[in-house]
């Protein structure tokens, strides 16, 4: 997946994320973000990739992501990997 799909997914999430009552709340006291600071930090890729990484925690926040946008469930995952700091993943 390229960078720049992988930032246009990761937008979408972060728009998708932005409008979930229940799961809004949770990302911005797990990331530290603002709520009036998400539309500045929507340019930053590194912030993205954490907004990838919130939705995957939790395959129904996949799933529902995923079917609002239409989009394959391994999509998100994908893109994450595609953003910075996936690299540094180390599974040994």
């Amino acid at each position: 997946m390229s960078p720049e799909r992988a930032e246009q997914i990761a937008v979408s999430a972060l728009i998708w994320l932005s409008t979930n009552e229940d799961l809004l709340p949770l990302f911005l006291g797990a990331s530290g973000a603002a709520a009036e600071d998400l539309r500045g930090l929507a340019n930053s890729p590194a912030f993205l990739a954490s907004v990838l990484e919130f939705i995957t925690m939790d395959d129904a926040w996949v799933m529902a992501f995923c079917d609002a946008e239409t989009i394959k469930y391994e999509e998100p995952l994908m893109a994450r990997y595609a953003l910075p700091g996936a690299e540094a993943v180390h599974w040994t």
